[in-house]
């Protein structure tokens, strides 16, 4: 059986369901297994597979304190008829080069893969026979995390959801997905500050072991994760890497063992590193990619060794992606270090109290002979979403776009696909793809999907459409310093 300790220490060690119950390790380290090495994954296994079948044998590996049953009932919840599309992750050609579109689910955004799937896997790690204990789900969103974990958590027994987002920095629909949120066990609030703000506080309200004796003794609540520093976030996005794979065998792109290339618009690292353990787990990956906006602390790392998150910040076109503390490096550097726990806990400890760190010469060589990197700025992403249409009549989000720029600005290795994750649908920001295809973007964005629509003859999922004439039901906006007691507000009502 699998087990899991902190990127800090392996004092502790913990299952599957028991990591993914508790989200984030006592020291405020990320859990992670010394076990993927073991676990291999045969590339010409992956041929003539559907996505359910996939993630049956990719979870089964990496949780496999689950059982067969448990999985099979999660996996046919999460990828159902919320789904656009029976393959789920669809590859499509785009040119030269392939799109993974992550987007069909019903939140629109990547984090759909693994949000619809967390909330089933934190049921089944509940105690059993313990029905008064219940799970607080805190996160902190910079536009996506948000709806998709919301959408995923409504009304899943047992557990309640609080999501903080950064207040004027998320898009028109971006705010509306989340505000308009039904369930009885769902709440919503604006913060004063930027997404690395509320993500830091929402770190140190897991650290606060008072709260959380007051929350387990007066509310029988313990706070978990939705954030990809949860492993049951991360794990179920390593199976589209694969699915990706099997794909390509399918439609004869490639042979059983041939390498491939991925490029991601990341900014927490988490879908990039999902990637990482893929190739740990066997999947010929020759390079993956790093995507960032003008926020390119990720980038300058890649290049530099150091990491240094006291910079500007820019609210970009791109704002899922406008992050300055990334936290799914940690992982990353646990395992590119070979699992040098006290390097780890001395670069967050930097982090932490000056804002930056660096990396040894050695570690970074190693990080550099895997991923790359680069960066688009506003008017690249612009230039990418009108140049993606006018050549190929594919129509991408900005976030995706900002991977576009960074793919077509590389060097082809020949022979070897490239694969670029597709984020969101384009709909979630139709201002941004309107303007970047010349169009009139007067109005609100629902204004803008419909001159969009009319302009390229696709059209806005109705999931999106319909937020316009949607009820609002979340108002609260607070202060940084006021999140802890919202937390313990928000943990006694729903218990009430």
């Amino acid at each position: 059986m699998k087990v899991f300790h902190s990127t800090r220490s392996t004092e502790q060690t913990v299952t599957s369901k028991q990591a993914i119950r508790q989200g984030i390790a006592p020291d405020g380290g990320l859990f992670v297994t010394d076990q993927l090495a073991s676990i291999q994954v045969a590339p010409a296994c992956l041929a003539g597979q559907t996505y359910r079948q996939t993630a049956a044998r990719i979870l089964g590996l990496l949780l496999d304190d689950y059982t067969a049953d448990e999985l099979d009932r999660s996996i046919r919840a999460a990828y159902g008829e919320q789904w656009s599309t029976p393959a789920i992750t669809p590859l499509t050609q785009v040119g030269d080069d392939y799109v993974l579109e992550l987007f069909n689910g019903p939140t629109s955004a990547f984090k759909d893969v693994a949000l619809q799937i967390l909330p089933r896997l934190m049921s089944q790690a509940l105690p059993q026979g313990d029905d008064d204990q219940r799970i607080m789900i805190l996160t902190a969103t910079s536009g996506d995390t948000g709806k998709a974990a919301l959408s995923g958590f409504a009304d899943t027994p047992g557990t309640g959801i609080t999501v903080f987002y950064p207040e004027g920095k998320v898009s028109q629909v971006q705010r509306l997905q989340m505000v308009t949120q039904a369930g009885s066990n769902v709440r919503v609030c604006a913060v004063r500050g930027n997404f690395d703000d509320a993500q830091s506080a929402v770190k140190t309200i897991f650290a606060d072991r008072e709260l959380a004796s007051t929350l387990a003794n007066g509310a029988g609540t313990a706070l978990s994760s939705a954030n990809s520093i949860n492993v049951g976030r991360l794990v179920p996005q390593v199976v589209y890497y694969f699915h990706a794979y099997g794909s390509l065998l399918d439609q004869g792109a490639i042979k059983a063992g041939d390498p491939v290339e991925f490029f991601v618009p990341t900014g927490n690292f988490g879908d990039i590193l999902a990637g990482y353990y893929a190739k740990m787990m066997g999947l010929p990956v020759e390079r993956l990619t790093v995507a960032s906006d003008r926020n390119k602390v990720l980038s300058d790392f890649l290049t530099s060794g150091v990491y240094d998150r006291n910079r500007p910040f820019y609210t970009t076109t791109s704002p899922s992606m406008d992050i300055l503390i990334s936290s799914n490096l940690e992982r990353m550097l646990y395992y590119m270090s070979d699992g040098d726990t006290k390097l780890i806990a001395s670069l967050m400890e930097d982090l932490a109290t000056t804002g930056r760190y660096q990396v040894p010469s050695g570690l970074l060589r190693r990080i550099q002979s895997l991923f790359a990197c680069g960066w688009a700025d506003e008017d690249e992403v612009s230039a990418a979403i009108h140049d993606c249409w006018q050549d190929h009549n594919y129509l991408m989000d900005p976030h995706t776009a900002c991977g576009y720029h960074v793919m077509n600005r590389g060097h082809r290795r020949d022979g070897i696909p490239r694969i670029l994750l597709s984020t969101a649908n384009p709909y979630k920001f139709p201002r941004v793809v309107g303007q970047s295809l010349g169009l009139a973007t007067q109005g609100s964005d629902f204004a803008c999907m419909d001159v969009l629509s009319d302009a390229t003859h696709t059209q806005a999922p109705s999931n999106l459409r319909n937020l316009e004439t949607a009820k609002v039901r979340f108002t609260d906006c607070i202060d940084i310093a006021e999140m802890p007691a919202y937390v313990r507000r928000a943990a006694m009502e729903m218990n009430s």
